[in-house]
């Protein structure tokens, strides 16, 4: 019952409270999944993959594994990037691929980059993979889509401070069953990323400060599309608020609070979750880390043991073999 409250609950996600697009607590070391515009803005090639268990012991719950490449090209003004996401919740399962290009140019004391990307989204599910008691013909159907997409982005970075817009698929596809002739609606809707931080020397480059804060929204401005049943999209606006310190330019330590706007007006909506996580960068180039996500709801908390990441990366430095000016994003 667990798997089809799930899997119902993703395959109709305009119709209820949740996003659709996988999250991750270590957001900061996938920012190219959440804006191609940051392709290429690190002076190095940099390469990450993250594993993320969600809700542990709820079964059918999310699990996802992503990968990301980008670099920049030899004459610093092009970055280009690559990601991979691998998303399975219950009996369904969404495989994403994107390209990135960007274009970055000197503006004020840092850069400026606008991006596209291209890309092609699998979503599939095996209905047969449920228990059912009821017959109902919307899972007779085994949906199969292979749905195309583009992506945009821009970014403004220095060595102390970023911020970023980024839109991941521009094209919302309809996903309602055609075979089924009933009142149930699915779409692919369009979601908003904007990401801002910076980086405060404690005790100079040795310890610093470095706050983050990501803001997802889902249909910004789906009130204006033809179809009716999609002009309403019930999913919050939510955040990820992320205080963390780097020490010594290796280890770098966060918390983070995740919840929903609409958590503070009137109790629409719950908080979602305290953060912990830390990562370690080698001497090699090697990165390494983990993070754990605490439920906060109640019900929820009494049917799962929390979320849990996993991270493993590796920063190429082929122009210089010691960084005098330390990069912090």
């Amino acid at each position: 019952m667990k798997k089809l409250l799930i899997a119902f609950l993703f395959l109709y996600a305009g119709n209820v409270f949740s996003q659709q697009d996988p999250m991750f607590t270590k957001y900061m070391f996938n920012s190219l999944w959440y804006n191609p515009a940051y392709a290429g803005s690190q002076d190095h090639m940099s390469i990450s993959l993250i594993h993320r268990s969600q809700w542990i012991g709820l079964q059918g719950a999310p699990t996802t594994q992503t990968f990301t490449i980008h670099t920049p090209l030899r004459n610093d003004k092009v970055g280009i990037g690559f990601n991979l996401v691998n998303d399975k919740i219950g009996p369904t399962n969404t495989l994403l691929a994107n390209l990135a290009y960007a274009y970055h140019i000197p503006v004020g004391f840092g850069r400026l980059s606008f991006a596209l990307q291209a890309g092609v989204n699998n979503f599939r599910a095996d209905w047969s993979k449920l228990t059912i008691q009821d017959p109902d013909p919307n899972f007779e159907v085994t949906p199969n889509k292979w749905l195309p997409n583009f992506g945009a982005g821009v970014y403004y970075y220095t060595n102390r401070f970023y911020a970023g817009l980024g839109v991941p698929h521009l094209i919302e596809y309809d996903l309602s069953p055609k075979e089924v002739d009933n009142d149930l609606y699915a779409k692919q809707y369009r979601h908003y990323y904007f990401s801002m931080g910076g980086a405060i020397n404690v005790n100079g480059p040795d310890v610093v400060f470095k706050p983050s804060l990501l803001i997802k929204n889902v249909g910004l401005l789906s009130k204006y599309s033809k179809e009716v049943a999609f002009q309403s999209v019930t999913a919050p606006t939510e955040f990820d608020i992320d205080l963390s310190f780097l020490f010594y330019q290796s280890l770098w330590v966060g918390t983070a609070f995740r919840s929903s706007v609409e958590a503070f007006d009137n109790d629409r909506s719950t908080y979602d979750s305290w953060d912990v996580w830390a990562s370690y960068l080698m001497s090699n180039g090697l990165r390494i880390g983990v993070a754990y996500d605490y439920s906060l709801p109640k019900q929820l908390r009494a049917i799962n043991d929390g979320s849990f990441e996993v991270m493993l990366g590796y920063e190429f430095d082929y122009k210089t073999n010691k960084i005098v000016t330390p990069r912090y994003f």
